[in-house]
């Protein structure tokens, strides 16, 4: 029964924020400050769940083939190769790394 009553829980507070959105003043979202922030938040927590994807174990830091994948994407990114190559690049060398004992 806990189970469902986190679920509703849950349910009520997304309807909560969701609503607490469309309540939000039109003039407020106006604001540059507002809309600086808008378009940089989605970047910041992108790049933070990266981060803890690729570098956390539970509560170690780890550096293994997830580090070399995501640095094989960083270098495909910064030679401005398509989403698909950047994506395949990262699945080969992550899993070549693996492959060797890393």
């Amino acid at each position: 029964m806990n189970i469902w009553i986190a679920i509703g829980a849950t349910a009520l507070g997304c309807y909560a924020v969701k609503l607490a959105g469309l309540l939000v003043p039109a003039g407020v979202l106006e604001r540059p400050v507002v809309r600086r922030l808008a378009a940089l938040l989605p970047v910041a927590l992108l790049a933070a769940l990266t981060a803890q994807q690729t570098f956390a174990d539970g509560r170690a830091l780890v550096l293994d083939a997830r580090a070399a994948g995501l640095a094989a994407a960083a270098v495909a990114l910064v030679l401005r190769a398509p989403f698909l190559v950047v994506v395949g690049a990262a699945v080969v060398v992550t899993a070549g790394v693996r492959a060797l004992g890393g």
